[in-house]
């Protein structure tokens, strides 16, 4: 009809989407209004709080991935080629907590707590752990459990294939017998066990530590 004005003009496809589909063209002269800025930028906040999480997911999908096939993974025991300590007792080298034998024990010779002394594993060539497992005290029987201190919290200090290091924190039960505690800790070149404290210490007892074996997923899942 003749009092009908122009038909509105349809806007491009990329125009209507985001912060420019409710964007109107302001007149020659005109200033655009503030609250539209203010919008264009709410807007493009409302995506980027949309899209952060889906970003987050797509970088973090390998690691789920790892961490998933770790868990179902047959284990292997990992040994060590070398092993280390800040000080032992005589005739008890800290080759003896990795000799898979849980009547022999390392103990630093430091009464009390033993804190800050050391024990280290290292390996030659970089390995993938996932768990370990610790035998505290002197042996795997609970009448020999009041022989010496037990390690109570460790520190973990792992060394990476690129030297770089991290830790982790290990706290132990005051029991007799294997301990088992996950260390998913990729692939490493050393871990060295730092005590922090321990159980039933005194001037007359050290922290004795009979075992500690590593292991890693078995060549059985390629297979």
């Amino acid at each position: 009809m003749a009092g009908d004005g122009p038909a509105p003009v349809q806007l491009p496809w990329w125009r209507r989407l985001g912060p420019f589909g409710s964007r109107e063209t302001p007149w020659a002269g005109d200033r655009p209004r503030l609250r539209r800025t203010f919008d264009r930028v709410l807007s493009w906040l409302g995506i980027a709080i949309v899209l952060a999480p889906l970003i987050a997911l797509v970088v973090n999908i390998p690691q789920g991935v790892q961490a998933t096939r770790d868990h179902f993974a047959k284990r292997a025991p990992v040994s060590p080629d070398r092993y280390s300590a800040s000080r032992s007792y005589p005739g008890h080298k800290p080759g003896l907590a990795f000799d898979k034998l849980n009547d022999t024990w390392w103990g630093p010779g430091v009464s009390e707590s033993a804190q800050g002394q050391y024990i280290e594993a290292r390996f030659d060539e970089p390995t993938r752990l996932l768990d370990l497992i610790i035998t505290p005290g002197t042996s795997t029987r609970a009448d020999q459990l009041s022989k010496s201190a037990l390690p109570h919290r460790l520190t973990a200090t792992v060394t990476g294939k690129d030297g770089r290091t991290t830790t982790r924190s290990l706290t132990l039960d005051q029991g007799a017998g294997p301990q088992r505690r996950a260390f998913r800790v990729g692939e490493v070149t050393a871990v060295r066990f730092t005590i922090d404290s321990a159980y039933g210490t005194s001037a007359k007892k050290q922290v004795a530590i009979a075992e500690i074996e590593f292991f890693g997923p078995s060549s059985a899942n390629n297979t």
